[in-house]
């Protein structure tokens, strides 16, 4: 008989006693043993993954955000012990990146009746302390935006509470320099916001960084975002999801590509990672291929990212895909 170590976040946006009832019943009526714990605090969910590790479990689900989620990969890194997503956050960007169903009930159905798939993850080193990151970091603007909303708004206007403080914050919109080293290239950039993907989508299946970023690639995408006021923003933003053409001083956007990046900026910049705040620049960002077991449904192929398009139009940032 499968088993399952259910880690719930009583915190998150949409996880009531009752929808968690319904999750142990899905794995029951599916032929798995499942108990449930619940975090009381930071770290909890890393401890208690790890614990599920050493009890020998199949599959450590998590019903919450993207930061609780990501706590509890963290202690299945290079293990066989897979991660299963159950969307109970405000953004929910993995899961909507690997397809998994927004409803808590199919999302645990998709893991019973599911198969395992190995996905990258990005990791940041500071000192003795490691994080990984399975969608996207990113400095300035978007970190900046994230700090700022707190966790009733979310609980109470999901989504739209990012898209509020977004617009209450962009008298802080700003560039700052930033000295970018790519696989040992190193470029010079002022740009208001900088993000590091490991997939495409910010807004699955909606809105994407651009084609051709993969979350099994083996490699960390760059996306530098130049603006300066709200009209520059708004350019860059439809650079940015439509990679339409750009020349001159239009170009807003600019990319790159690597194995591992260091971003320095000038003065420095809050950095954010999946969308939890993470301190402040420098860093350095290192792809770790193949680093995590998901569970993936089989009743939706997922599809991880885009066919690639002719992206040549778009500025870069030097790195190995621009040499």
């Amino acid at each position: 008989m499968a088993r399952a170590l259910v880690i719930t976040n009583p915190a998150a946006s949409r996880t009531r006693a009752r929808t968690v009832a319904a999750i142990m019943a899905a794995f029951r009526m599916g032929g798995w043993q499942a108990d449930a714990l619940e975090t009381c605090g930071t770290g909890d969910a890393r401890r208690l993954a790890g614990q599920g590790v050493v009890a020998g479990v199949d599959v450590v689900a998590v019903f919450g955000g993207d930061g609780t989620t990501m706590q509890a990969a963290a202690a299945l890194v290079g293990t066989d012990t897979a991660l299963g997503v159950i969307p109970g956050g405000t953004g929910n960007l993995l899961a909507g990146n690997l397809r998994i169903p927004m409803s808590p009930v199919r999302a645990t159905q998709a893991i019973v009746r599911g198969h395992e798939r190995r996905i990258d993850l990005g990791r940041m080193q500071r000192g003795a302390e490691t994080q990984y990151f399975a969608v996207a970091c990113g400095a300035g603007y978007d970190a900046r935006v994230m700090a700022a909303t707190g966790t009733a708004q979310k609980r109470r206007w999901k989504f739209a509470a990012y898209v509020a403080t977004t617009i209450r914050l962009l008298d802080q919109l700003r560039p700052a320099h930033h000295v970018i080293t790519v696989d040992g290239q190193t470029h010079e950039t002022d740009a208001a916001m900088l993000i590091v993907a490991n997939c495409a989508e910010v807004i699955p299946p909606l809105v994407r960084f651009k084609s051709g970023i993969r979350p099994d690639d083996g490699m960390l995408d760059l996306i530098a975002v130049r603006a300066s006021n709200f009209s520059e923003s708004v350019r860059a933003v439809w650079h940015l999801v439509s990679e339409a053409p750009t020349r001159g001083r239009d170009e807003f956007v600019a990319y790159g590509r690597g194995a591992e990046i260091t971003v320095v900026s000038t003065p420095a910049e809050p950095v954010q990672l999946d969308g939890e705040p993470h301190g402040e620049t420098p860093f350095t960002a290192s792809v770790v291929p193949g680093a995590l077991k998901v569970m993936i449904g089989n009743g939706r192929r997922s599809r991880f990212g885009h066919e690639t398009r002719d992206a040549s139009h778009a500025s870069r940032v030097p790195g190995p895909e621009s040499t």
